[in-house]
């Protein structure tokens, strides 16, 4: 552990961070006794893709017209 302030900090070797797919952006999460730190999913990765085979198929059009009056 190393003093960061008033905190404490780990030292993880390159080999793990990249094992784990770990970047600058984590998310911690404390389970029992446990420390579990994972990549930071972003919730909309995919949209993208996903909106542009919706639109090449069709399925991108406005099902309720009556909520736009």
């Amino acid at each position: 552990m190393v003093r960061i302030g008033n905190s404490r900090g780990i030292r993880i070797p390159k080999t793990v961070l990249e094992h784990c797919r770990l970047t600058d952006a984590v998310e911690l999460d404390v389970q029992d006794d446990h420390l579990v730190i994972r990549p930071l999913v972003k919730p909309r990765k995919g949209w993208d893709e996903a909106f542009r085979r919706m639109h090449q198929h069709g399925d991108d059009a406005l099902l309720d017209r009556e909520s736009l009056l």
